[in-house]
């Protein structure tokens, strides 16, 4: 294993009827709340009705920013910023998914920032501070109510780009599995896929000896693979939506990636495709991922992926390369059967766009179980298509 320092601070609030406990994690902070949500979802299910009521019953002040979109856009960042300046706010709450966390995150960090908050995407300025953040949670995928990331599309420049600081990671989440229940199950899927991504990202590393972390990863990936199904046809099961909702906040909380290198290749390459196409990242990852497997594999890799496919799926073979191969036809199989089908072309992707994007992926350095360069990252796109 590799040194490391772990710290994180977020406060987990897990479980049913938990919403009593906001207002007092508030207020510990602020009683002027900026509210993120997205489509209007939360209105449908009563969970907006509930937050606000809690607010007006503790003499919490709060200021709307709804319609954020999957895949957050930097204009609405924006004009989160403008509002918590013009109410003097004082912690963004997020009631939502990923997309709406990072979208509440960014704002808090540009909050203190004189310049565009697209500059931090750019490396062109760092976090140094941000709003505190509470998160009510709403889907199972990004792990973003317990981690120090954001990411955020610029339509403009058709990028989608990752920042991580400490400041983003949110003072207090509330996760209760029920506010799951209305999840369809297109969304269910690509979350579980979203998850199951973020753990072979950490996984699959070129580092040896890391034994702890390989069979929490393996317990994760097992976790979504057999509650994943059972989500989606039992929506209002509980237990299937507890696992799956701790498993998102558990694979990208920091903890997975102690002590190793990790790899973000077939992220990399993805945000290329919701940056382009505004394609589901759960999806995008689950059309990459085994053509990324197949592709990696090697004398170097076989190794490891083999151990996955013996490992999480059960695959008997001793050769390496076989047990390899099955395992990620397994998971090609396993993303199928949960609806994740087809192709990028089948999702509009032209072939035109894809040396583009092949490009835009390897503009920075991609990959560390097996380094790609943009020839590679073409491959693996043109096997996808």
């Amino acid at each position: 294993m590799l040194n490391f320092v772990f710290e994180n601070p977020a406060k987990i609030i897990f479980g049913k009827d938990q919403l009593s406990r906001l207002a007092p994690e508030i207020k510990k902070h602020s009683d002027r709340v900026l509210l993120v949500y997205g489509g209007g979802s939360i209105k449908k299910t009563g969970l907006y009705q509930q937050v606000t009521a809690a607010l007006k019953e503790n003499a919490v002040t709060y200021v709307e920013l709804s319609g954020v979109p999957a895949n957050p856009r930097i204009e609405t960042v924006r004009a989160g910023i403008k509002l918590c300046r013009e109410n003097d706010i004082g912690l963004v709450l997020a009631v939502g998914g990923g997309s709406v966390v990072d979208c509440a995150k960014t704002i808090a960090a540009g909050y203190y920032y004189a310049g565009d908050p697209w500059d931090f995407f750019t490396y062109s300025a760092r976090i140094t501070n941000a709003l505190p953040v509470g998160v009510v949670l709403t889907l199972a995928a990004s792990g973003s109510e317990m981690n120090v990331n954001a990411v955020i599309n610029n339509d403009q420049t058709q990028e989608k780009i990752g920042v991580g600081s400490r400041h983003l990671i949110p003072r207090f989440a509330i996760l209760d599995p029920v506010n799951t229940f209305t999840v369809p199950p297109e969304q269910t899927a690509a979350g579980a896929a979203d998850i199951m991504s973020h753990v072979f990202e950490q996984y699959f590393s070129a580092n040896s000896g890391a034994y702890l972390l390989d069979r929490l990863c393996e317990a994760v990936l097992q976790t979504c693979i057999h509650y994943t199904p059972i989500a989606i046809k039992e929506p209002d099961n509980y237990e299937a939506r507890a696992n799956l909702m701790w498993a998102g906040t558990i694979a990208l909380n920091g903890l997975l990636s102690t002590g190793k290198e990790t790899d973000w290749a077939a992220h990399g390459i993805e945000h290329q495709l919701s940056a382009m196409y505004d394609m589901t990242h759960g999806l995008g990852l689950a059309l990459l991922i085994p053509h990324w497997m197949e592709y990696v594999l090697n004398e170097n890799t076989a190794g490891k992926l083999a151990e996955y496919a013996r490992n999480v799926w059960s695959v008997k073979d001793d050769d390496d390369f076989t047990a390899a191969r099955r395992g990620i036809q397994l998971t090609r199989d396993f993303f199928q059967a949960i609806g994740l089908t087809g192709t990028l072309k089948d999702q509009g992707v032209t072939a035109e766009s894809l040396p583009l994007m092949a490009e835009k992926a390897a503009a920075r350095p991609l990959g560390s179980f097996k380094k790609l360069d943009v020839q590679d990252v073409l491959n693996i796109l043109q096997a996808a298509y």
